[in-house]
């Protein structure tokens, strides 16, 4: 009889705090072919697949069909608490083309608004239940992007995060959702508009702000990670982001853990990351319209990470960039700053050099740098691809002055041509989208042979 009890009671428990999928909507994952390359030449067809990212799903009553979370608000009835909340909700299925992802081979497309979605991000899975890992130290990774209809204020991204491979079922109590539902996103800036987090829905401290209109909990998903790409048609960035040595995977902030976004940023995770924008470097003819990257036209991003040794096993020292476009390698422009030296990659030198001149703040190097961030792409990560906006900054640190207040003619202010009052972006950038297509892994040199 007491046995009996204790089973009920853990069952109780176990349903009460947990992200669980409900039953209205079918997940069916969309297709998304990519290629494992050889240094013997060729490349091998992977099937993949993608996931939509578990932020833009609908949360409903698991007896019904009420929204748990209604534009920014959770519901008062069904969310007054995280328990209460857990158990009186569910995560449901979405209809890709109705998101406006749709894929052919292997091409994806991502419209900035369809019906009422705004942005997306997906995931590329191994299969339907759990999440692609690259491990790519002393190994190159290309995509191609076509970013020709992104306006000003808009980004698409490609990015790897130390993502749970399967979306932190196997560590995260009560969470059977996981990787096939777009469960367990993180990333260096500590995001807390994430509305579930290890499980849990982040609704303590639920606040919305100018900088936050879609709302942002108590609690941040913290982990390393690498912008392979994130741009526009006027502007674009590579850049790595490191964690403190004690983030494995994702980290759940609170508080000062959670850092700030404006320096010395603080937090176990570095926002800021040393990047590399040619615009921002001197490089002001190289990447647009018309310019040596012709944004109009589809173009290659190839992402080399180097090691100090040449082998999988060495640590990572730099991280290159080639361009490919019209069956043409073009080399990265080199930086044409006074006080950097001529160089076309991130290294630890110019990460120094570059938050000398203009002033940035060291916080890849108090994060752990290269060491860190190595460490974690030797325990993998995850791909991810996204189409966004950014209501805090209106993106101006990409592609605009930043900080606006700032003269134009200090080092490092300007990041690109577009004004720094972009108006109302849903807006503007409605008819917005961007393509991914031919993702390919490989060692140096494989996927542009």
């Amino acid at each position: 009889m007491y046995r009996r009890a204790t089973l009920s009671s853990l069952i109780l428990a176990f349903l009460a705090n947990a992200q669980h999928p409900g039953t209205v909507t079918p997940e069916v994952h969309p297709s998304l072919t990519w290629s494992k390359c050889t240094a013997a030449g060729g490349c091998t067809t992977q099937a993949g697949k993608v996931v939509l990212d578990a932020n833009w799903r609908w949360y409903h009553a698991s007896t019904g069909y009420t929204n748990c979370f209604t534009g920014n608000t959770w519901d008062a009835t069904l969310c007054p608490d995280p328990v209460t909340c857990n158990a009186n909700c569910v995560i449901e299925g979405v209809d890709y083309l109705s998101d406006g992802i749709s894929t052919s081979g292997g091409s994806v497309t991502l419209k900035w608004v369809q019906g009422s979605t705004v942005g997306s991000r997906i995931y590329l899975l191994n299969n339907d239940t759990t999440y692609q890992k690259f491990t790519p130290l002393a190994q190159e990774i290309a995509i191609d992007v076509d970013a020709s209809a992104l306006p000003c204020g808009m980004a698409a991204t490609v990015q790897l995060s130390e993502m749970a491979a399967d979306g932190g079922m196997s560590t995260d109590s009560g969470n059977t959702a996981g990787a096939k539902y777009g469960v367990g996103y993180c990333d260096a800036q500590c995001p807390r508009d994430l509305k579930w987090i290890k499980g849990q829905a982040n609704l303590l401290g639920w606040t919305v702000t100018s900088s936050t209109p879609n709302g942002a909990g108590n609690y941040g998903a913290c982990c390393n990670e690498v912008d392979l790409f994130q741009g526009n048609s006027i502007s674009s960035d590579f850049a790595g982001h490191s964690c403190s040595s004690s983030v494995t995977g994702l980290y759940q902030c609170s508080g000062a853990t959670c850092g700030t976004t404006t320096s010395p940023y603080g937090g176990v995770c570095d926002p800021l990351g040393c990047e590399y924008n040619s615009y921002r470097n001197g490089a002001t003819t190289f990447y647009g319209p018309a310019k040596t990257i012709d944004t109009s036209k589809k173009f290659t991003v190839v992402t080399r990470f180097i090691t100090g040794t040449g082998a999988a096993t060495g640590t990572l020292t730099e991280i290159q960039r080639l361009w490919v476009q019209n069956g043409v390698v073009i080399q990265n422009a080199s930086v044409n700053v006074p006080g950097i030296s001529a160089a076309n990659s991130i290294t630890a030198n110019y990460c120094a050099q570059k938050e000398s001149v203009f002033g940035d703040a060291p916080s890849f190097e108090n994060h752990g740098g290269f060491s860190t961030l190595s460490a974690a792409l030797k325990r993998g990560m995850v791909l991810s691809l996204s189409i966004k906006n950014d209501p805090a900054t209106s993106f101006l640190w990409l592609d605009s002055a930043y900080p606006p207040t700032s003269p134009a003619t200090q080092p490092g202010v300007l990041r690109g041509t577009c004004p720094t009052s972009q108006g109302n972006i849903e807006v503007i950038g409605a008819q917005s989208y961007v393509t991914f297509s031919n993702i390919r892994t490989g060692p140096i040199g494989s996927t542009t042979a």
